[in-house]
């Protein structure tokens, strides 16, 4: 299958809408598995969160697609990067030679998509975290906003993101024009609106905001166990060291993932909660 077909693939397996719904599936070269569960929130308002969770043959290799995107102000933005993120990485010509780069450049392109068509998608926003698994042995991670991944790694939790607070980024924003507010029972907001300093989106917002991602990366090996990536509806509650915990204890990634956010709704986690549970060849 040559890059255009392939690429062509990728389009259409990484579409579909999330909500609250769980499922799982694993690779075909590489004994990788996972598991994903998505629970709304108690909000008054639609699951704003999407999903990706996928391994297609691209350019030769297996890759493993997996995101969350965690909207605010309705559902149109995270829909959009389900649809587009992923797509705009694999476009870039040195995405096999410059992964990084090929991020970076996607996340910006995505973004400025966005904000053009922002008479269509709304003024809302999305934070997103993704991660791309090569044939089992090379993990790239990328995120704005909070939303979290983090890898098992002998049993340890080791936090693959970066929370993106506005506190965190204050003279960030300050620079560009904008404040950080801190009113008494509530968390920190970027001109007392949004509780993030980077998202996708959010015209209105954007010229205070951030859409460039913290990137890491890792060679799978064979101390590394199972990655977890989830919104902040999960992470407001539990710790990384305790999501590992669980996760550990429960062989399918899909259990896991149900798990994880049947122990978020316990804990009375009020937001969207969204998971994916990847588990490596060990």
């Amino acid at each position: 299958m040559d890059s255009l077909c392939c690429f062509n693939s990728v389009n259409q397996v990484v579409g579909g809408r999330s909500s609250c719904s769980s499922g799982k599936g694993k690779g075909h070269q590489c004994a990788v598995k996972y598991g994903f569960s998505l629970v709304k929130g108690k909000a008054n308002h639609p699951m704003e969160d999407y999903h990706v969770a996928k391994i297609v043959n691209f350019g030769g290799k297996e890759l493993g697609l997996f995101a969350i995107y965690d909207g605010h102000l309705g559902d149109s933005v995270p829909a959009y990067l389900q649809k587009h993120l992923f797509s705009n990485i694999l476009k870039e010509e040195d995405f096999w030679t410059d992964p990084n780069s090929s991020i970076i450049k996607a996340y910006e392109t995505t973004d400025q998509a966005i904000l053009s068509n922002s008479s269509d998608l709304g003024r809302g926003g999305s934070t997103a975290v993704t991660a791309i698994l090569i044939n089992n042995q090379k993990l790239w991670v990328a995120n704005v906003g909070d939303s979290r991944a983090v890898l098992s790694r002998r049993g340890e939790a080791v936090q693959m993101t970066t929370d993106h607070e506005p506190n965190t980024e204050r003279g960030s924003i300050e620079n560009k024009g904008g404040f950080v507010s801190n009113m008494p029972g509530d968390v920190a907001r970027v001109n007392g609106q949004l509780a993030v300093s980077r998202a996708f989106g959010d015209k209105n917002l954007k010229s205070h905001l951030r859409s460039d991602p913290d990137i890491q990366y890792v060679d799978i090996e064979a101390d590394t166990e199972l990655l977890i990536l989830a919104s902040d509806g999960l992470w407001k509650v539990m710790a990384n060291q305790e999501a590992v915990d669980i996760a550990r204890k429960l062989k399918d990634p899909q259990k896991a993932a149900k798990q994880l956010a049947a122990e978020a709704l316990n804990r009375h986690s009020k937001d969207d909660i969204s998971c994916i549970v990847v588990r490596f060849k060990g």
